[in-house]
């Protein structure tokens, strides 16, 4: 493990383990597009989009619970 600046120990928490994930993170994590996920994302009742201010971020189980609906239909 590296060390950061303040001499503490840092890992990299995977994709699978994370709460909220980036769009890139979450495209690489679901296999849908960027593009796709930001226009899905930008619906008022979207249930699986937390903005930080203007930062999207994807909530990882919402969104697993949406793609298992949407491929059950």
């Amino acid at each position: 493990m590296r060390q950061q600046d303040g001499g503490t120990k840092s890992r990299q928490v995977p994709i699978w383990e994370k709460s909220n994930l980036t769009l890139e993170e979450a495209a690489a994590y679901s296999g849908i597009g960027i593009n796709k996920l930001r226009s899905l994302s930008d619906s008022e009742h979207c249930q699986f989009v937390l903005w930080v201010g203007s930062k999207r971020l994807i909530k990882r189980r919402k969104l697993d619970e949406y793609t298992e609906r949407m491929y059950s239909l």
